[in-house]
């Protein structure tokens, strides 16, 4: 029997590429507001954005707290007129918008992998952004649920969220489940944090500081098929009905 026969995965920038929905979104929503986005603006509200959501991760501020504070800061750093709260509430309607895929290959690894594994995305987010971006993609008819913070008031890494992912699917021997993610400070530390075991997802080649380890490193998402299925599974790939039984 394979190792993991539960598979977690982070959305953004492991599924779904954040960055490319982040541009796009941040993009429409300055022009919308009459602020032109050259790479200085987007840069300042991205350092405020990344800090807010480093103190949400940590349990420092709410998550509404983030919501009405980014924008309404980065409007100040630039010195520009505007009502914060209803800029972000823009930002997260276009944001909303676009399902873009990490790579071309996503919908054909989690297809493979589903044959094999109960899939799952366990994502920090907000619940109407999220589900809209999932839904639309595609991927979700390969997977079994998509547990969303706002919506579990839990953000990764908290186990609090993995315990209520986990709860719902059934899943009780967290031997056999494994988390995939990018971020070593929510994903990889989120897993472990509820005694599982963890990929990271690396395709850039960052440098891990040390502080966080994952179990496993992979630079793409097919590099997980050794890590779930059997032998013969990995043997057939593209033949349906492989599922394994816990």
């Amino acid at each position: 029997m394979a190792k993991y026969y539960c598979v977690l995965f982070d959305a953004d920038n492991t599924l779904l590429n954040f960055d490319a929905a982040e541009s796009k979104a941040l993009a429409e929503t300055l022009v919308n507001y009459g602020i032109e986005p050259d790479a200085e603006t987007v840069q300042t509200y991205r350092t405020i954005n990344e800090e807010l959501w480093k103190q949400l991760e940590k349990g420092q501020i709410r998550r509404e707290k983030l919501m009405s504070e980014r924008f309404t800061r980065f409007l100040k750093a630039v010195n520009a007129a505007g009502n914060g709260v209803e800029m972000n509430r823009y930002y997260l309607e276009r944001l909303s918008t676009h399902p873009d895929l990490m790579s071309p290959n996503v919908l054909e690894v989690l297809s493979e992998l589903s044959e094999v594994a109960t899939l799952a995305i366990v994502t920090n987010g907000f619940d109407k952004v999220q589900s809209r971006r999932v839904a639309e993609s595609g991927i979700a008819p390969l997977l079994e649920d998509v547990f969303v913070s706002e919506k579990l008031d839990s953000e990764k890494p908290n186990r609090k969220i993995f315990d209520a992912a986990l709860r719902s699917l059934g899943v009780e021997n967290r031997e056999h489940v494994l988390m995939v993610g990018d971020s070593l400070s929510s994903d990889i530390q989120g897993g472990i944090n509820a005694g599982l075991d963890t990929c990271w997802f690396n395709p850039s080649h960052n440098e891990n500081p040390g502080k966080v380890c994952p179990t496993y490193e992979i630079e793409t998402l097919e590099e997980l098929y050794p890590l779930v299925m059997e032998p013969e599974e990995l043997a057939n790939l593209g033949q349906k009905h492989r599922r394994h039984q816990p």
